[in-house]
């Protein structure tokens, strides 16, 4: 829009300036009435429609010829303009946003994708960029904590790039797997989701940040067949631990371990055959706390210990294993590797605080920790005995074992209502649990153990205790 200032009137006005000043002369009043004039003319000069910063630097201002006004914009529009733009920029963002979640949710319908990689739970929501898996919320802590070794973001909160799209359409859970897992030994302990920190780190660690699946001379701390060291060992009596000496020896078929460093026999000698480990970190107090089991004179005798360093307390659970597992090589030459690497350690299927009552079913009922391992029920003052107080085989229903929830009629003594009696061809057993959900766990724990068939070897065990004095 242009403003014009014309030049007649401009001219008009300085005519009119000087009649007055002639006529009014150099007085007060004079002086008075040409500033009057002065303010008459400013109020009738010309002005500008634009909106400017400032009126003195407004072109109309600084000329009195017909100028252009370069600032004379619709304000209102500029802004609806800007508005406009603003929001179509932010749509398009969020449409490239939307495109960025559909490509990675093709890519976690590949095959391999859909699980985590580090521990197989289903669904996993973060991605690493740095090694290109998927990988679930649990295990994003250990890469999260590992910036040195992979990058993270959230496949469903994160802004995604194209190009950080296309790294992961490149590799995916199975090549990573390929790469990263190529040469591990089949005895080596793959945890699950359900699995403690220390195992699912140690994990992380192995694969990632030592490449000990790549390198087969990186796995020496395990596989050798023959590990020696110190580890913290619950004392049996006392209750403290205490650094103890520990060989393991695959030629000598055993576990042995020394009170002092320079003792020349052992304390105990824990054959391979019937050696069990498993991680206990809550029962233990320890985040790397390791359960060792192992049998004397056909009655389980509990071992309790820990390390430090987390590394060096997963390669002997490893070592343990591969002593195991090469032990089942020798004793059973046709089986396969898939048929073996079940037996080398075993996770007990149950442990918790239940009331029980003796064989006669009259005296009072007692608060025992169990531990339900395999078919042998255990049960234990305190849940860091070293010695069961007692135990008790559960067979399977082909041979008139089953589980009934409730106490017979009659009962007495039971402090807790949630009462499960255990049927065996000889007697029955009763217990009491605290709450209903722990009975139904007891109830679901017993009831796998008897639906499964007994093996040939567990009659000869099934003998013993009915022989037990």
């Amino acid at each position: 829009m242009q403003c014009h200032v014309s030049t007649q009137h401009t001219a008009i006005i300085t005519i009119t300036t000087i009649i007055i000043n002639m006529t009014v002369g150099g007085g007060k009043e004079g002086g008075r009435e040409r500033e009057r004039e002065r303010e008459r003319e400013r109020e009738n000069q010309p002005r500008c429609q634009c909106v400017c910063e400032a009126e003195s630097t407004c072109p109309s201002r600084l000329s009195s010829f017909s100028v252009v006004c370069h600032s004379a914009v619709d304000v209102p529009t500029v802004t609806r303009r800007r508005r406009r733009s603003t929001m179509s920029t932010e749509q398009q963002k969020l449409d490239e946003q939307q495109k960025m979640k559909e490509l990675l949710q093709q890519l976690l319908r590949r095959p391999g994708n859909g699980t985590c990689a580090d521990c197989g739970a289903a669904d996993p929501e973060w991605a690493s960029l740095t090694l290109g898996v998927f990988v679930c919320q649990a295990c994003s802590t250990f890469h999260k904590a590992n910036p040195n070794i992979s990058r993270v973001k959230s496949v469903l909160l994160d802004p995604w790039q194209g190009s950080e799209v296309e790294i992961m359409s490149l590799t995916g859970n199975n090549a990573a797997k390929a790469k990263y897992e190529q040469k591990i030994p089949a005895f080596y302990y793959r945890p699950t989701h359900t699995d403690c920190q220390v195992l699912r780190e140690q994990w992380f660690r192995a694969r990632y940040e030592r490449s000990e699946f790549m390198h087969i001379e990186r796995q020496e701390p395990y596989s050798t067949g023959y590990r020696e060291g110190f580890l913290w060992k619950r004392g049996r009596d006392n209750g403290q631990f205490l650094s103890r000496k520990f060989i393991l020896s695959e030629r000598e078929g055993s576990l042995k371990y020394f009170n002092k460093h320079d003792a020349r026999e052992p304390k105990a000698v824990m054959k391979i055959e019937t050696l069990n480990a498993t991680f206990r970190p809550a029962k233990i107090g320890s985040p790397n706390g390791l359960q060792v089991t192992y049998l004397r004179d056909n009655s389980t005798r509990n071992i309790f210990l820990y390390h430090e360093d987390g590394k060096e307390m997963v390669d002997w659970f490893n070592a343990i294993r591969a002593a195991r597992f090469h032990y089942l090589q020798v004793a059973f030459p046709g089986a396969s590797d898939t048929d073996l690497v079940p037996k080398l350690t075993r996770n007990f299927i149950k442990e918790g605080y239940m009331e029980k009552t003796g064989p006669k079913q009259t005296e009072g009922f007692k608060k025992r920790w169990f531990t339900m391992d395999d078919r042998r029920l255990m049960y234990f003052k305190d849940p860091l005995d070293a010695y069961a107080r007692g135990e008790v085989f559960i067979g399977s229903k082909e041979n008139s074992y089953m589980v009934l929830p409730g106490l017979p009629p009659l009962t007495q003594g039971n402090r807790w209502l949630f009462g499960i009696t255990i049927v065996t061809p000889d007697r029955k057993f009763l217990f009491a649990c605290e709450t209903e959900a722990e009975q139904k766990d007891w109830i679901a724990a017993f009831q796998r153990v008897i639906n499964r068939p007994m093996l040939p070897q567990e009659y000869a065990v099934e003998a013993h205790f009915k022989h037990k004095p």
